[in-house]
């Protein structure tokens, strides 16, 4: 059973990287290597690409947690303003004295 455990990875690289097993080993030498190089590339490509936005990440997330964290402040700051008591000028009278912005 273990035998197969490592047989297994072992025939899956050989079948891709081997040239005498590879579905590549029809092409003449020279387009075989060819396109081994543009398919270690795209590879390389993927893997990269995949890396850094694992790394990335985190700081993906943190984004995506401030924007509406900042959209849900801002938004609560306005409602908060709305709601508060108005300014000295706006409120009423009640004993019907005189403010000095009144004359």
């Amino acid at each position: 059973m273990i035998k197969n455990i490592i047989a297994a990875p072992i025939h899956a690289f050989r079948l891709v990287m081997d040239p005498r097993i590879s579905p590549l080993r029809h092409l003449p030498a020279a387009q075989r290597f060819q396109m081994m190089c543009v398919l270690g590339i795209m590879w390389t490509t993927i893997f990269c690409l995949g890396t850094g936005a694992w790394v990335n990440y985190g700081e993906l997330v943190v984004f995506h947690l401030l924007l509406p964290l900042g959209t849900l402040i801002t938004a609560g700051t306005f409602f908060s303003a709305s709601k508060m008591a108005r300014t000295h000028p706006d409120l009423p009278v009640a004993d019907g004295t005189v403010r000095l912005d009144d004359v």
